[in-house]
């Protein structure tokens, strides 16, 4: 960093700065741009000055500097207003339209785009042969000390180095950004109150070989208190077996360089996202617009989203049969006949069915008989999908993913990568890809966020990256997932799908609520747990409690059931971070209600008039008036939606509202 800097500072070098500014389709977002002595920027949205001047660069360790003092070469600009057709996401179209500015350099270039929520930068190297990127320098330095909302790394925190290995999973810390926690790094994404109730939001898109970006905050080197910069781990060198019963890699020594590169290479878009209004971050498509298209001569038909009977979370407890439930064959008949009868398109067999220990994904338990499960879920139109530990599946990949699809497993839950240095980044892209290959699902658990991998990979059909309800059966009290809830739909759920796990039937309040691992229960309603199913996005969507607690719900079972996992339309109603949300999504001519608020009782109107002409049937599922006390107790309705279609919503503290609007 010494270096660069002193090339940034080099007087009568034989270039001079020139000035670009990059406007959002709409006016409203600016981008000011200086190159030649370095490159900077700095971001306005109206009247605010968001992000002040900020030198980015990069350095290889053989030598070249990608922003220090050179020429700028070549300028090309170009507008663009187009749609892109999905193949699984949360609408059918999403609408790509933004103004770009290349700065082309000896070595490298630099591409900026404005839209109209937001801006993205990205350096593109033209180097030739092989090289190592030695560091990358990002820094957003905000005008003003506003308050974050900032996820820390919670594991391995005995140094900044050691943070690298973590599950990317933590509840929300609210604090200015001068009082950054100096032992912590953060990951992203990171949202920051800006002025006049403006969101500012710092993301990634497209990270396919290269390291996940964390953020820091030392205020050490005469910086102001509001500025932040970026953290990148270093490439592994010595890796060993262990971890999680054996099933990761664990870095022991890394390499003095943070990528290994040949040839030419697009790297990672920066994202700066703005929103006027908290309900627009729960709608964001930066990610998608920003991500590698899929290949459009591949068929993406295979890929079939949909729910999930997942074994894990309930501890495998079934009860009323007269066999000894767990990892055995009449068990996972059970879920499968469950699935069966409630339109479940999957069953999921979680860790337990291959041996312990073994990181080999082809010893299977002796109480299993994978391909007698297979055939009799078939028949039943039931598809089934495998939990694999990283190291399982990464050591023998493409055998394991062309034995089981040849079987007719459906997809694998892949777990515990815990990291996202570039070769962790490198192998969520091999194994998007070679599941692909062999038209099987992939969901990555224990990963970093989405960055656009989904629509790279339509295949790719969900993430973790979230402190989902899987941490229920082991958090205290003290641990609020209720506000968590209606926090990270505006932060993380911006970058991607989130596998959260939610179904919970045993509900508790405040007061109530304590962990059960082997019978789990969520914190707040019923109904917050099955307004998820509207809010939360997730193509691959679970139902983390156990069938035989849903039969003795059959009704909620049925609303959640019926409830789609891909929309053709989302709109986000209101809301605010940290407090309540509410969002509406269409699946054909059907819309879906999904609302939640944190442990305040809350009324909400809700505008409704986007609906077209005509009159509506409501099915809606509300707190009952109890739920404050039993967070069990709900109450179904089925009313006319009112003639000026604004529909009010009462909630419990913790509580939901859920409905599906038919056209009558």
């Amino acid at each position: 960093m010494t270096i660069l800097a002193a090339v940034l500072m080099t007087v009568g070098a034989a270039a001079a700065s020139k000035h670009y500014e990059l406007k959002s389709p709409d006016g409203n977002l600016v981008v000011s741009i200086e190159a030649g002595e370095g490159v900077s920027y700095s971001l306005t949205h109206g009247q605010d000055l968001l992000i002040a001047m900020t030198n980015i660069a990069m350095a290889t360790v053989e030598g070249v500097y990608f922003g220090g003092v050179q020429p700028v070469k070549k300028v090309t600009r170009r507008s663009v207003s187009e749609t892109i057709q999905t193949v699984v996401y949360k609408k059918v179209e999403v609408k790509d339209e933004f103004n770009e500015i290349v700065l082309r350099f000896k070595n490298f270039s630099v591409v900026f785009r404005a839209y109209d929520d937001g801006m993205a930068y990205r350096f593109i190297s033209h180097l030739k042969g092989q090289y190592h990127i030695e560091y990358e320098m990002a820094k957003f330095d905000f005008v003003q000390d506003w308050n974050m909302w900032v996820a820390y790394v919670a594991q391995h925190t005995e140094t900044l180095e050691s943070q690298f290995y973590n599950s990317f999973e933590n509840r929300y810390s609210y604090t200015p950004l001068s009082q950054w926690d100096k032992s912590r790094m953060a990951f992203l994404p990171l949202l920051v109150d800006g002025p006049d109730g403006k969101k500012i939001a710092i993301t990634e898109a497209d990270l396919l070989n290269y390291p996940g970006m964390c953020l820091y905050n030392d205020m050490m080197d005469g910086d102001s208190d509001s500025e932040l910069e970026t953290r990148f781990a270093d490439y592994p060198d010595e890796v060993t077996q262990g971890g999680h019963n054996n099933l990761q890699m664990e870095v022991q020594s890394r390499h003095p360089y943070i990528a290994r590169c040949n040839g030419e290479q697009a790297f990672p878009w920066r994202i700066i996202s703005v929103s006027t209004e908290d309900i627009q971050m729960a709608d964001n498509d930066m990610v998608y617009r920003l991500a590698t298209p899929s290949d459009p001569t591949k068929d993406w038909s295979w890929v079939k989203p949909g729910k999930v009977a997942w074994d894990w979370w309930n501890d495998w407890n079934i009860d009323g049969v007269d066999f000894k439930s767990g990892i055995n064959n009449e068990t996972y008949k059970y879920y499968i006949d469950f699935a069966s009868a409630n339109g479940i398109e999957y069953v999921i067999l979680d860790e337990g069915w291959s041996v312990n220990g073994a990181a080999d994904l082809f010893q299977v338990v002796p109480s299993i008989d994978l391909e007698l499960l297979v055939k009799y879920a078939s028949e039943r139109n039931v598809g089934l999908i495998l939990w694999a530990g990283y190291w399982a599946f990464d050591r023998d990949m493409e055998n394991v993913c062309k034995h089981y699809s040849e079987m007719g497993i459906k997809g694998f839950k892949i777990d515990f990568m815990d990291r996202d240095d570039q070769y962790m980044v490198d192998f969520h892209r091999r194994a998007a890809e070679m599941t692909a290959k062999y038209h099987l699902l992939a969901d990555f658990h224990g990963s970093y966020k989405p960055t656009g991998l989904h629509r790279t990979y339509p295949n790719v059909i969900n993430f973790e990256g979230v402190h989902g309800l899987e941490t229920m059966k082991w958090s205290g009290a003290s641990v609020d997932q209720v506000t968590y809830d209606v926090t990270f739909p505006y932060i993380r759920m911006m970058t991607g799908p989130v596998d959260y796990t939610q179904g919970a039937m045993l509900n508790a309040t405040r007061g109530n609520y304590h962990a059960v691992y082997n019978e789990p229960m969520s914190q707040g309603t019923r109904c917050r747990q099955l307004a998820q199913y509207v809010i939360f996005d997730s193509p691959l969507n679970m139902l983390c409690d156990s069938p035989s607690n849903y039969k003795r719900e059959q009704e909620c079972l049925n609303f959640i059931a019926a409830v789609p996992t891909v929309w053709d339309e989302t709109k986000g109603l209101c809301g605010k971070v940290g407090e309540y949300i509410a969002i509406a999504r269409r699946s054909g001519d059907d819309w879906y209600v999904g609302a939640m608020t944190d442990w305040t009782s809350r009324e909400l109107v809700l505008d409704l008039t986007f609906l077209p002409e005509g009159s509506y049937e409501v099915e809606l599922y509300r707190d009952g008036v109890n739920a404050y006390r039993i967070a069990r107790d709900y109450k179904k309705e089925v009313i006319e939606l009112p003639s000026d279609r604004n529909l009010t919503v009462n909630m419990a503290p913790g509580g939901g509202f859920a409905a599906k609007i038919v056209k009558k």
